[in-house]
């Protein structure tokens, strides 16, 4: 893969290659520095930086780093020591992952870290306390301990020196692929003539500045001790799992002496070991048993090296090198990071609409950091491998917010440790409206039974509608379909309330005049665009008695003349002496007539028919010459109550017309009348 370099600016270098990318800075740059342009970087347009969210997903505990969505610039954000993150890594990266929503990608990003001369060098004693035998001979040898400087390269530890003096001298010795610095005597010990001596030893580090670091070096001038103590073994290398308590042995180390007595006795001590590793290992002094007294955590230190000293009775010292490895055991659960989150979605959202993208880690290495991520069966969502370590939640079918209006979705992810190790992480996802369903009446014909001569302005029916969306898509409006009855407006007979529904007489009805009709009601939601539905209503106006019985005969019109029926003198018992005939514009009930005799001089000479009307002799007529009877006729309707009319008869006995000539002459009209019914019957 060619690399490019993009810009190289004070101390930072940023490189491009595929979707990867490299910046290279200093340590210890001040908090806000920026490190460069991510949006340049990748090519995107500063104008809507705001709307692709850029930010950092690290997979440290800390961010390091921080992006300006203003101007898309990567800037320190936290203090950055290469030798707190890397240790003695010869390179020191940090790995970043930089997302973009809108659409969603995911940049690989490197920073290497640049070592700079932040470190002074140090021994791990402040004061080297060395017994030489006053027989030792000029050009004997004795090793000191070797300072530390964390620091890379020429900012690293490079040489020693001590201060003047007559009797030692210094040489640097390779051991381990360390520079130890160790005393050579020049001239001989007596004991008797000095039996002290002190000298300060400095080490250096080739930094511009440079640095360096002290200690004291007292030599005690004893008498002979002519063998030195012995290891087993110049290495040491021991493996051991992360997992172990603390107390745990971790080595028994075991050097000997040839001497006897005191210069035989050996004491053991750490005389070269990280700040990290003292504070997990301890070392007894008399019998060289190296313990755990702190916790071994693999994703934090995965190797730790030290030296042991072993120093006789007479100051002899023998050094050896410990090396630890620890192994890793599956001791971490799987982590779930929610990098990005769409909720609510629009339940017509298209199958494979990006819900969340989650990021899944674990701190494990091998196959204990291998995870599988995978989410419980719902048929709506699904769960997708992204690009590394990264996973996508996406529609996988359609939404129907009004059958499932919310989801819990439980993302599990578990490592491939035997057992499994298994982290469970809930996001809960709601689905939000779209207008997809139309107002549903809650009947399919509404029919309202309205009494006659009701007064206007009455509410008449209720009509109601449903609409499973919700919010505007739900929030119905009614109105009525105009139509025209008898050509008159439908709206002038009857409204309704845009919000409730419930409809109004405009005027009274006249069951006479009208008796029924129907229109159409449009329910209609607020939703965009609305959806609507109709349902037919059908008005009934229910008849009251308010018409009276109208006598067609005889004539009321004749009310101020007398009326005149002609009876024959053979007329006998149950002849037809006239039929009263009325009518009543009312229906049902209310139009059911019945005739009643209200007047009548003598009850048992004529009888009428309730339900006909028709007035009959109700006995033989008695032997006379002439007879005149005036008779008053009921009609009554059937309601209630009831309403009635009525009408006067004068029935005239003669055996001709001329007998009653005077009174014909006097009302011709019902005369002739008369003659029509007779005819008729």
């Amino acid at each position: 893969m060619a690399w490019q370099v993009i810009f190289c600016y004070f101390g930072f270098i940023a490189i491009a290659a595929s979707n990867q990318f490299y910046y290279s800075i200093l340590e210890e740059l001040k908090l806000n520095s920026v490190v460069g342009n991510v949006a340049e970087d990748l090519g995107l347009n500063s104008s809507n930086l705001k709307m692709r969210k850029l930010r950092i997903v690290s997979p440290h505990n800390r961010n390091y780093f921080n992006i300006s969505t203003d101007n898309g610039n990567l800037y320190v954000s936290d203090r950055i020591d290469r030798e707190e993150i890397c240790g003695s890594e010869k390179r020191c990266f940090l790995n970043l992952e930089i997302l973009a929503e809108n659409p969603v990608n995911v940049y690989s990003t490197k920073v290497e870290i640049q070592d700079i001369n932040d470190n002074t060098p140090s021994f791990y004693k402040d004061v080297f306390n060395i017994g030489i035998s006053e027989s030792a001979l000029p050009g004997a040898q004795f090793a000191l301990e070797n300072a530390r400087d964390p620091d890379l390269g020429t900012n690293s530890l490079q040489s020693y020196e001590i201060s003047p003096n007559s009797h030692f001298a210094l040489k640097e010795k390779s051991d381990s692929q360390k520079e130890y610095p160790e005393l050579i005597l020049v001239q001989p010990l007596d004991r008797e003539k000095q039996e002290k001596y002190e000298f300060i030893l400095t080490a250096y580090d080739g930094g511009k500045p440079m640095r360096s670091g002290t200690a004291s070096v007292k030599i005690i001038v004893q008498d002979v001790n002519d063998n030195y103590p012995v290891f087993g073994q110049k290495m040491y290398e021991v493996n051991l799992e992360e997992n172990l308590p603390t107390g745990y042995k971790v080595l028994h180390l075991n050097a000997s002496d040839k001497d006897e007595g005191s210069y035989a006795e050996i004491s053991y001590s750490f005389s070269h070991i990280s700040e990290n590793a003292q504070q997990v290992f301890t070392i007894d002094s008399k019998n060289g048993i190296i313990k755990t007294k702190g916790k071994l955590d693999f994703e934090t230190t995965q190797s730790y090296e030290m030296t042991v000293e072993a120093a006789d009775g007479g100051g002899l010292v023998a050094k050896c090198s410990v090396s630890i490895q620890i192994m890793d055991m599956n001791d971490n659960s799987p982590e779930i990071t929610i990098a990005s989150l769409s909720t609510p979605i629009p339940e017509d959202s298209a199958p494979g609409t990006l819900v969340a993208l989650l990021h899944v880690k674990d701190l494990d290495s091998g196959k204990y950091g291998d995870v599988n991520c995978y989410i419980r069966d719902i048929k709506a969502l699904t769960l997708v491998s992204s690009s590394s370590n990264y996973y996508k939640l996406v529609t996988a079918g359609p939404l129907n917010r009004e059958e499932t209006s919310a989801y819990n979705i439980t993302v599990i992810a578990e490592d491939e440790g035997s057992p499994p190790m298994i982290t469970e992480k809930t996001l809960h996802i709601t689905v939000s409206d779209v207008n997809d369903n139309s107002p549903v009446f809650g009947k399919t014909i509404y029919i309202s039974y309205i009494p006659e001569q009701t007064p206007a302005g009455i509410s008449i029916q209720s009509i109601q509608a449903s609409d499973l969306d919700e919010n505007e898509n739900a929030r119905i409006t009614y109105s009525i379909i105009n139509k025209n009855i008898d050509d008159i407006p439908v709206t002038s007979y009857v409204s309704i309330n845009s919000m409730t529904g419930i409809l109004y007489a405009h005027r009274s009805f006249d069951y006479e005049q009208l008796r029924e009709f129907q229109f159409q009601v449009m329910a209609k939601d607020s939703g965009s665009p609305p959806l609507s539905s109709n349902v037919t209503v059908r008005i009934c106006i229910i008849d009251k008695n308010d018409n009276a019985p109208k006598i067609l005969y005889p004539s009321p019109d004749t009310e101020g003349s007398a009326l005149f029926e002609f009876i024959p003198h053979f007329a006998e018992k149950g002849y037809l002496v006239t039929k009263v005939i009325a009518v009543d514009a009312d229906s049902g009930h209310n139009a059911w007539l019945s005739y009643h005799l209200l007047h009548v001089p003598d009850p048992t000479l004529f009888t009428i028919g309730q339900y006909t009307g028709e007035i009959r002799i109700g006995r033989d007529l008695p032997d006379t010459e002439s007879l005149r009877q005036k008779l008053v006729v009921l009609v009554r309707d059937n309601g209630v109550p009831s309403l009635s009319s009525t009408v006067t008869l004068n029935l005239v006995m003669a055996d001709n017309f001329q007998q009653v000539v005077p009174e014909i002459k006097a009302n011709p009209i019902t005369h002739l009348l008369h003659l029509m019914l007779h005819s008729t019957l």
